[in-house]
Order: C-alpha cells, then structure tokens, then sequence
C-alpha cells in the first residue's frame, strides 16, 4: 500500500508529547481560511511512499524519539485512513506512539469499522474544533462542524486519549459568547488531557501568492498574549 505524502519535520516539538518525527499527509477535504499548506489541498500531488519507508525515515534516528513518537498531520490524514492505519500499524509493532492530529471532518458515526481500527493502534487524538458555531464554521473551512463534533463523542465514548486544539482568530472565533460555547461541549467529554489554544499566523501567506491565491486572512491580526492567555483560561477552566 502507498500514500501520498506533503513532506516531512524530523525533530517536531509541537506535535503531541516529546519530540516526534511529524508526517503531513497530502489532501484535505477542507479550506481553511487559515490553512499555512494550501499546497496540502490536492490530494494528486506530493510524493509517493510505502508506510515502511515512512517508518525507515524515523528509525533512522529512532533513539531522538525515544520521549516522544510518531504524529500523523496535514492535509488530512483521515484521506488516506486505510495507509495511515498500516503506518500506525508497523509503529505500534516497534513500540512507538501514535498521535493522529486531525480535523474529524471525514468521521461518520454510520459507519465506525475504519476508525475502530485506527484507533486500536492509535496512543492520541490531537482534534482541531475550529469554531464551535456550525455556520460559522462553515464560513471558516467551507464545511460545517456536525462530523467534527460527532468525532468528539465518539473519542470520548471510546476512552480514546484526546488533546483539543483551536486557532484563536480575533473577530471571528475569539469572543466569550463562542470560547464558552466551546467550553461547555469540551466538558461534556472524557479523556481530554488538555486543551491547547493556538494563535493565529500568516508563515503561509507566501503560498498563497505562489499558488495564485488570494490569502483571506491577510486583514485579521494575530492574537495577542493577553488574548491568547484569557482564551486558554476559559477552555481550561473547570466547573
């Protein structure tokens, strides 16, 4: 089996627990208005590989590993389940931990057989919730929420490990009306481990003028740190 790949961070500290070799996965169902690898999108491009070569890259320097693992993003690893679920797979079978970071979008609770078998090989769920309102959602990522929240539950109803990760974007996800909304469904879960709040950044405005894009976050400002600590309180807080 092969996948496609977008590239590759060998010595990754911001992507689940420990230092991780972090491998983003080509296609992406959604768009983002944020997105810093638009060139992530189309699933067509990017490079070929065998999980057992993806796996080669990382034990090539597997001692550097040895606080942290393996971390699946994007793109949309979700895309490519059937190879992800093989590359996690052959990881467990060395004893490395798995982290998936995903969005959820591609979850359906009709239909659970692939899921349940990543997830038996799958240590961590690091799951984006971009906005808790889904209309706004969808102006966001031109998707709605429903499956992403969906995918919350289900995590929670499995027991599966899960760390909440969200963008803070000012004017559009940051006010205490929606960071409370999200607080509420957040405490409605088990086995969160945390909740992770992110700012904002424009790395990937570049790619946007290379790819002929045009970049529509260009007019919203990056949080501050007072925005970004009072975020992180409120999703914290427990009540």
């Amino acid at each position: 089996m092969t996948g496609k790949i977008h590239s590759f961070e060998s010595f990754g500290t911001v992507d689940g627990p420990g230092v991780r070799f972090v491998v983003f996965f080509q296609g992406c169902p959604m768009r983002c208005s944020y997105c810093h690898n638009p060139d992530s999108w189309d699933i067509s491009l990017g490079e070929t590989y065998t999980a057992e070569q993806v796996l080669e890259r990382m034990t090539r320097n597997l001692p550097f590993y040895k606080t942290g693992g393996i971390t699946a993003t994007g793109g949309e690893p979700l895309l490519q389940i059937d190879f992800l679920t093989e590359l996690f797979t052959l990881a467990k079978g060395k004893g490395i931990h798995t982290c998936l970071d995903t969005s959820g979008a591609l979850f359906h609770k009709e239909n659970t057989e692939k899921i349940d078998k990543l997830l038996s090989v799958c240590d961590l769920v690091m799951l984006d919730i971009k906005h808790i309102d889904s209309d706004e959602h969808k102006n966001l990522t031109q998707r709605g929420n429903e499956n992403i929240l969906e995918f919350a539950k289900y995590l929670s109803s499995k027991g599966v490990p899960t760390r909440i990760r969200h963008v803070l974007i000012p004017k559009i996800n940051d006010s205490d009306e929606h960071l409370l909304r999200l607080r509420e469904f957040i405490s409605t879960l088990k086995s969160i481990e945390k909740v992770e709040v992110l700012p904002l950044h424009h790395l990937g405005e570049s790619k946007y003028e290379r790819l002929g894009i045009a970049y529509p976050m260009k007019d919203y400002p990056v949080p501050s740190a007072e925005q970004l600590a009072r975020a992180t309180k409120i999703l914290n807080k427990k009540e």
